[in-house]
């Protein structure tokens, strides 16, 4: 018999096909959700916790660009900084263990991705203003929030070696922070409206909110 699936993509080839995959997760969730009829702010939350780990793994081919740390600036905004911690370990331990190899680093990025829905919850007075995202702020945080977290991930190599060690491995990594950066500024153009306006519809529960519009600030 013929194996028709003994076919390979190049690297290339799957990277393409991954990102057609999520633009596609990206409407189908928006659209989706918008149908669900009496969903209250956890099933929101699972929805989105979901999406991030599906966002991971399909965005792996591109090195160090996927959508959970706007993801949970906007959670910490919308639902408060426990949320956003909770929603970390799941998305962490989820994509890790299925899906990207589980090890202390995975400790690293929930304590990395939790500060960063913490910070976002701190701030979202100066974000979310009278129910419109200020999305030139959202961009400021999140591209700092790329670097924080990549460094406090980084971290994770001083459990088997040195200091030195650890300053030459952020000064090779720079370039994937930066990448980090570029993408984050990239999905808040693309989730910030979307996003806010799902978590709003469906109740948030750290504050009542408007429907969010997009300002410039």
């Amino acid at each position: 018999m013929y194996d028709f699936h003994d076919y390979f993509l190049t690297p290339q080839q799957d990277m393409v096909v991954n990102l057609v995959l999520f633009a596609i997760l990206i409407i189908a969730v928006m659209k989706g959700t918008g149908k669900i009829s009496g969903a209250g702010p956890v099933v929101t939350l699972l929805l989105i916790a979901s999406f991030c780990v599906v966002g991971r793994v399909l965005l792996q081919p591109i090195p160090n660009v996927q959508p959970v740390t706007v993801t949970l600036i906007l959670v910490g905004i919308y639902y408060g900084s426990p949320w956003a911690i909770a929603l970390s370990g799941c998305i962490a331990m989820s994509s890790n263990l299925l899906f990207l190899g589980h090890g202390p680093w995975t400790v690293f990025q929930i304590v990395g991705w939790s500060l960063v829905g913490i910070t976002g919850s701190a701030l979202s007075h100066k974000i979310l203003i009278d129910g419109r995202i200020a999305i030139g702020r959202l961009m400021t945080l999140s591209v700092i929030s790329a670097f924080a977290f990549d460094w406090i991930v980084s971290l994770s190599i001083l459990l088997n070696h040195d200091y030195p060690t650890f300053l030459a491995y952020l000064s090779n990594g720079f370039l994937f922070d930066v990448y980090h950066a570029i993408g984050n500024v990239a999905f808040v153009i693309l989730l910030s409206a979307p996003m806010g306006d799902l978590m709003t519809r469906k109740g948030a529960i750290k504050q009542n909110r408007a429907v969010i519009s997009v300002a410039t600030s």
